[in-house]
């Protein structure tokens, strides 16, 4: 039997490749599009295109018009009446990294043959994808992506959305135009939703994007009206009697027609100011109440773009800047437990190491055994991982569909992995702890790690290594204890030699002439951290006017609540708690601060006040120290204790709080009046 020929081996085996991607793909494009329920992130799903698409390319000859390269979304489901779209609503080309960007930048350089275009970029809302059209100015069909060129009819469940107007504010509309853009959920509504969902037993939605494609295919469209959905526009599709020199005329007229356009859309003149936006959003993209997964870039010229033109499935003007996946799926190898420096005891999940947001994560928190238990994740799981920012690393849920049989339901233990101790949980409470707080190693390693930490008494050198060293010696058995550690004890640590002795000496030496609130903070209190410390400090000025107050005194401080000085009478009350501020008395740990010079009177000593909108000849910032300075609390939300709100121009909803609470609301007059200026 002859032999085949390399690259006859070659192409086999890229066709067998080809048609387990196309299966695969296929799969997870009906589980998403359709179902709303996908079994994979959004960048394993971008993967297996990408490689297809690598090896249709290096293989024309595999390429079929079935293939999902060359068309868009998924077929539509039957729950709803298929629309045909006037214009195809093609997909985009993906850029991965900022080399990929400026290849797609070359390209269109090329294509333009020496035109110099200027560049719109909007960021990438990761909702569903919808078409509006509207027919001499009022709305009569929207109608999901679908295939690209049929989608279904979800008109009524769209005319439910306040942010949509049912008819466009002009004298003089067109007598056809399709736009296009967006539908999203908001991020704390959605969050809101899943608390209600769960709390009725039924499953709640993965994602944001998933909450919002679940309520618009709602058969019933009063759900639909029920959940806060809103759509950014971002383009158009088909257009009679009207036509557009740039897409910045487009969005301008748009947003004159009271159509939603997303306030962050910006103009650029070349990719170096595109690329300076990317990395400015991929910092910040969290500080919006939508999600996003990147950015559109899209030459604004119209005539430009029709001299680009576009391939059988993407326009060649216009591409999609993914940031670095924030969610992925991964292997949930076992549920444990740790005890932290409080006592709290946290459920985490241990993971096959899984590349998320930029990092390589092997374990995510589960919160709590509520939180563990209402997401029903399990051993031998695959689950979906979020990474939002610089947060600890955190479980979205199951993938339902592959669940292993032999998967149980996960228990929160009894006893405390660290000491054996038995946990206790106080009503109306979410979390278990540990009661032994001197005698748990891991308490003891946690608050000794705080106590030394940047954030309280900034020990330099005193990181977990040297503390678990000096607690399995026995030299130590709480922080107060650092300060009886002699050079010669230093000198049995593993690794100290004279210049490392010299250097953790001088800086526990050092840490003893810490402001008072460092010392509070590094105290162990529950709900007291930085911010509290200082303000408690500011108040009392000594440890032993703080031991001494009671509950009531605490929360009369500004900015106290009842809970955070119940918790630090309590912290005083215990004897074992006193005698540690003993031992740290003795030690020579500064334990009160010299009191602050008088700077003259204070016309707003004692007063809580709110800012809201912008001033005049103030910034916020300049406002916010003059009062400060002038004695007031100057607060984020308004509430009944809230003395006075100022209001400048476009207050927003602090105005409407202040309203309903019968605050009073003044300007910035009256606010320069009072601070005596």
């Amino acid at each position: 039997m002859k032999e085949a020929k390399p690259e006859e081996r070659k192409l086999a085996e890229a066709e067998l490749r080809v048609e387990e991607l196309r299966e695969l793909v296929n799969h997870h494009m009906y589980r998403y599009h359709v179902l709303d329920d996908p079994e994979v992130s959004d960048a394993e799903y971008d993967e297996l295109i990408r490689e297809l698409r690598a090896l249709e390319d290096e293989f024309p000859e595999l390429i079929t018009p079935d293939s999902p390269t060359q068309r868009v979304g998924a077929a539509p489901a039957e729950l709803f009446r298929p629309v045909p779209h006037r214009a195809p609503m093609l997909s985009l080309d993906n850029a991965f990294s900022e080399d990929e960007l400026r290849a797609w930048g070359a390209r269109v350089d090329r294509g333009l043959a020496g035109a110099t275009p200027a560049f719109v970029c909007e960021l990438k809302i990761d909702g569903v994808a919808c078409a509006l059209t509207y027919e001499d100015g009022v709305l009569t069909v929207a109608a999901t992506r679908g295939d690209g060129r049929v989608g279904e009819d979800i008109t009524a469940n769209v005319r439910t959305l306040r942010s949509i107007p049912r008819r466009l504010d002009t004298d003089d509309p067109p007598s056809v135009i399709e736009v296009r853009g967006e539908v999203y959920f908001p991020v704390k509504a959605f969050e809101e939703l899943n608390v209600r969902l769960t709390e009725a037993g039924e499953r709640p939605f993965a994602n944001p994007r998933n909450g919002a494609a679940g309520s618009l295919r709602q058969k019933d469209a009063k759900i639909t009206a029920s959940r806060p959905l809103r759509m950014w526009v971002h383009s158009f599709g088909a257009a009679e009697d009207i036509t557009f020199d740039s897409h910045s005329d487009f969005l301008a007229w748009s947003e004159k027609v009271g159509l939603p356009v997303p306030p962050t859309t910006r103009r650029t003149k070349n990719l170096k100011e595109v690329l300076t936006f990317l990395r400015r959003w991929e910092k910040t993209r969290h500080s919006l109440d939508w999600e996003i997964d990147g950015a559109v870039i899209k030459v604004d010229d119209a005539k430009l773009r029709r001299r680009l033109g576009s391939t059988s499935h993407a326009p060649r003007w216009a591409i999609a800047y993914k940031f670095p996946p924030e969610e992925r799926t991964a292997l949930l190898k076992s549920i444990e437990v740790h005890t932290g420096r409080t006592g709290k005891v946290t459920p985490f999940a241990v993971l096959e190491p899984v590349f998320v947001g930029g990092v390589t994560i092997t374990n995510a928190t589960l919160h709590n055994e509520d939180e563990t238990r209402r997401k029903d994740v399990r051993k031998g799981d695959t689950v979906i991982v979020r990474r939002a920012g610089d947060v600890i690393p955190e479980i979205v849920g199951p993938v339902i569909a592959k669940r292993p049989k032999s998967t149980r339901r996960w228990k929160m233990p009894k006893k405390c992995p660290s000491c054996g101790t038995e946990l206790v949980r106080r009503e109306g409470e979410a979390d278990w702890r540990c009661p032994n707080k001197t005698g748990c190693p891991d308490q003891s390693v946690e608050w000794l790690f705080h106590f030394a930490g940047r954030g309280a008494m900034d020990i330099e050198g005193l990181g977990y290594k040297t503390g678990i060293a000096l607690l399995n010696m026995g030299l130590i058995k709480d922080p107060a204890d650092i300060y009886g550690v002699t050079d010669e004890q230093m000198a049995e640590l593993d690794g100290f030699a004279t210049k490392s002795i010299e250097n953790l000496r001088r800086a526990i030496d050092a840490s003893k002439d810490r402001p008072l609130w460092r010392l509070l903070a590094g105290l162990n209190i529950r709900h007291v951290g930085s911010h509290v410390a200082q303000v408690l400090a500011s108040a009392f000025l000594t440890v032993d006017a703080l031991a001494g107050a009671s509950a009531d005194e605490i929360d009369a401080v500004p900015e106290i609540g009842p809970e955070v000085a119940a918790t630090v009478a309590a912290w005083f009350d215990d004897p074992d708690n006193l005698a540690l501020i003993e031992k740290l008395r003795a030690a020579g740990v500064r334990l009160e601060d010299e009191p602050p010079p008088d700077e003259g009177p204070k016309p707003l000593e004692g007063k809580t006040i709110v800012l809201t909108g912008g001033l005049d000849t103030l910034s916020r910032d300049e406002a916010t120290k003059l009062a400060q300075r002038a004695g007031a609390r100057v607060s984020s939300s308004v509430s009944k204790k809230t003395d006075f709100v100022v209001a400048g121009e476009n207050p927003g909803s602090k105005h409407d709080q202040a309203v309903k609470f019968g605050v009073e609301i003044v300007d910035e007059q009256e606010l320069l009046r009072r601070l005596g200026r």
